[in-house]
């Protein structure tokens, strides 16, 4: 008896330079509305970091194109000379990863991210660079490496610095800036925040946690000045190597050493159920229930 394989399926979670102007956030949800065959599972926006996370699910040829329709919302709507917020940027549509989530390896999710970044540029004229394991350069796999100094700096440094001719795309920035396109595992953002507002203790926790300067493996963090406190801001690359529970005890840990303590925290985007590990939304910090940020639910788990 033949079984019929499921079709392949990707998760991906484009990231936009606005997270105020909800006639924007709007724009940009009907833009998806265009492929109905992905499905939208969550967004999160944010004034202060001025940013909206989109969660996507769907198959390789939906996701293309619903990143272009999403990438020309926001070419249209979002102009980054007059853009300002918290959170390092390069682009209007700022990053696209993409991430293998049933019948695909990271093999396809790479070759999706290649397709993607190669059309974006292609249709809207704008540079485009391949990041973590879709990078065609072992230095520049990190999206840190490529936001140093911001849209700002960039307009002269693709120019100037062979270190950021694109992959794709001319080496020259309108207002809606560079798009970097990846293929990764699960990310999850995950961000503290601090009965405080002293940025500098932000910081200095960051600093202190983050896998860079001798912290925790696989984690990623930098202090962060939103809605009047501090934030410890962090991305999880590994949450094997390092689960959520460890984030937020040991940044509660470095807070008391500050004479500080942590209010809440907050999650951006989805996660795997594997990702908690048994712990619940109050283990680490979440005030409301997370079933809905559960990604599993939308797809059945990995196959």
């Amino acid at each position: 008896m033949n079984e019929t394989r499921a079709p392949a399926l990707f998760e991906s979670v484009p990231n936009f330079s606005e997270g105020r102007n909800s006639e924007t956030i709007n724009a940009l949800r009907r833009a998806v509305e265009k492929t109905p065959s992905v499905r939208l599972i969550d967004v999160h926006s944010d004034a202060d970091h001025n940013r909206s996370v989109f969660t996507l699910i769907g198959g390789a040829a939906p996701l293309r194109e619903c990143i272009l329709n999403l990438v020309a919302t926001a070419i249209e709507k979002i102009d980054l000379n007059t853009q300002r917020g918290v959170h390092p940027r390069i682009g209007a549509a700022d990053v696209v990863p993409f991430i293998p989530l049933r019948n695909a390896t990271m093999a396809d999710a790479i070759r999706l991210a290649e397709s993607t970044a190669e059309a974006i540029s292609a249709r809207f004229n704008i540079p485009t660079y391949l990041y973590a394991n879709a990078a065609r350069r072992s230095d520049r796999t990190k999206l840190s490496q490529l936001r140093k100094g911001n849209y700002e700096k960039l307009r002269g440094a693709i120019r100037d610095d062979p270190y950021f001719e694109p992959d794709f795309g001319p080496r020259e920035l309108t207002a809606a800036g560079a798009t970097a396109v990846g293929a990764r595992d699960f990310l999850i953002a995950y961000n503290v925040y601090l009965n405080s507002a002293d940025v500098a203790v932000a910081k200095a926790i960051a600093k202190k946690i983050r896998e860079s300067s001798g912290g925790l493996p696989a984690l990623q963090a930098v202090g962060l000045p939103v809605g009047g406190q501090a934030q410890v801001s962090t991305n999880i690359l590994d949450y094997r190597a390092t689960p959520l529970k460890t984030v937020f005890d040991t940044v509660k840990a470095e807070a008391g050493r500050f004479g500080t303590s942590v209010a809440r925290a907050e999650l951006v985007g989805c996660l795997p159920a594997a990702a908690l590990a048994g712990a619940t939304a109050a283990d680490i910090g979440l005030a409301e229930p997370i079933g809905d940020k559960i990604l599993d639910r939308y797809y059945g788990g990995k196959k």
